[in-house]
């Protein structure tokens, strides 16, 4: 939670994409609070202001209240999210085979980066920086945990993406 909003005890949220879309009247949350200690939170309301999400939460009626839970993460269920068929959760990419389009493998991915532009996929030791984009995926089978690349040349070199 990025902050309080006015006096009813709405909190300004940093959401990640999928947060916003995921955030729902209703909907029960996570909050895990600056002390490490959790809170289970229902949404009472969500409104946007100047573009950035403001939840209202059962129980919390005013600005001490809500000031309780600034500096919080919050977390939902994976159950209560819905992806569109190209859409992935970060830990549904990490440890995926990258090969390329003739089948050799680059690496695996370590982990997924979120930049305003794109998201990355990182690849290998080298953390090689793959822009997760249509143009340079080819599949994604998160079941066979495979995803294979089109990508010009030198924009991840095998030698330094495959782990050792």
């Amino acid at each position: 939670m990025a902050g309080v909003f006015g006096l009813r005890g709405d909190l300004k949220v940093a959401a990640s994409r999928i947060g916003e879309d995921a955030l729902v009247a209703g909907l029960q949350v996570r909050a895990t609070l600056a002390d490490g200690t959790t809170r289970a939170l229902r949404i009472a309301a969500i409104r946007r202001h100047q573009g950035r999400p403001l939840v209202r939460f059962e129980g919390i009626d005013d600005a001490d209240g809500a000031a309780a839970l600034v500096g919080s993460s919050l977390a939902i269920d994976r159950s209560d999210v819905v992806l569109s068929a190209d859409e992935y959760l970060d830990d549904e990419l990490v440890g995926c085979t990258v090969l390329d389009a003739a089948g050799t493998p680059l690496g695996n991915v370590v982990a997924v980066e979120h930049f305003p532009a794109q998201d990355m996929l990182l690849i290998g030791a080298s953390r090689a920086m793959l822009p997760f984009v249509r143009a340079f995926i080819r599949s994604v089978d998160v079941t066979a945990r495979r995803i294979v690349v089109d990508v010009p040349p030198g924009l991840i070199d095998p030698g330094d993406a495959v782990e050792a």
